[in-house]
């Protein structure tokens, strides 16, 4: 199969439209259709179906596997690329908001200082977009954050090879208003609060889909949605009394007008994660020790 052929049906399939793919892929919708034509011929059964272009349902089964392949060529691609090129000499970080902490700041400065003449970049990137993107070389490094269950590593999807090593486990609260009934109290069970408005912050905070797995009940309705990766940004909103948000104590902790519950039961944390390749050099390799604390995996 042409990984140039299923890169053009995942862009249609996505699209919903074959001008729009032509458009986001630079060529002209004619070539778009004869390439789609060549994969259904190459796997001898319709994928699309056009006015209005849908999936068949041999192309929604091969769209389930498109991702993860083409994700899978990428990092074979950027793997071999850097084991055939010279010497790192760039530090590319990925984090999801929750992981850039100050911690994270004082390592690259110190990576800096120890490798001075690297260009080094971060990106602030969502938790499903950062595996992929370490994954395909875009990135050197990649911290991810998320609840687990102490000493649990954290789900990932198939982005390709990736190694993750555990960086921090940090205590989880419950972020509401200091007027709020419940900011007098020593803690705070999730269950207890699925019927309490919630703040759907998928990349800022807990998701609330998260919490719902952890707490094994519904509820959990948000009050309002916060589509932003500024935590500060929504300490602000939740202080001002528009829902109640599951956070890292760390980042909850000196917010202005804001209780920080710590969350009993159940017993989750927040942890963040090291991801990186097969192949780890020059800077990243520098910072993944300081990170990590681990000289002797990245000495």
């Amino acid at each position: 199969m042409d990984p140039r052929l299923l890169r053009t049906f995942v862009s249609v399939a996505r699209c919903g439209s074959f001008s729009d793919a032509a458009h986001k892929l630079g060529a002209t919708q004619a070539a778009v259709s004869q390439q789609i034509a060549t994969l259904e011929a190459d796997l001898r059964t319709p994928l699309l179906t056009r006015r209005p272009v849908t999936l068949t349902t041999a192309g929604a089964r091969l769209l389930e596997h498109a991702g993860p392949l083409l994700r899978r060529l990428d990092a074979a691609r950027a793997d071999v690329e850097r084991l055939a090129g010279p010497a790192a000499t760039r530090l590319a970080l990925g984090a999801s908001p929750l992981a850039m902490t100050p911690a994270v700041a004082t390592a690259l400065d110190e990576t800096r200082r120890a490798c001075p003449d690297a260009a080094t970049s971060v990106r602030i990137l969502g938790r499903r977009e950062l595996p992929a993107a370490v994954a395909s070389g875009a990135l050197d490094l990649g911290l991810l954050d998320g609840p687990a269950a102490p000493g649990e590593p954290l789900p990932l999807p198939d982005a390709g090879p990736l190694t993750t090593v555990a960086v921090a486990e940090t205590p989880l609260v419950v972020a509401l208003p200091l007027g709020h009934p419940l900011a007098r109290r020593l803690g705070l069970r999730l269950a207890d609060l699925a019927d309490a408005p919630w703040l759907d912050a998928p990349e800022a905070a807990v998701p609330l889909g998260a919490l719902r797995a952890a707490s094994g009940t519904g509820g959990f309705r948000p009050s309002l949605t916060y589509e932003g990766t500024d935590v500060s940004a929504l300490l602000a909103v939740a202080a001002a009394g528009h829902g109640l948000a599951l956070l890292p104590h760390a980042a909850a902790k000196h917010a202005p007008g804001l209780a920080a519950i710590p969350l009993t039961a159940p017993r989750l944390i927040h942890r963040t994660e090291l991801l990186h390749g097969p192949a780890v050099d020059g800077p990243a390799r520098t910072l993944a020790a300081v990170l990590t604390g681990d000289g002797h995996r990245y000495g």
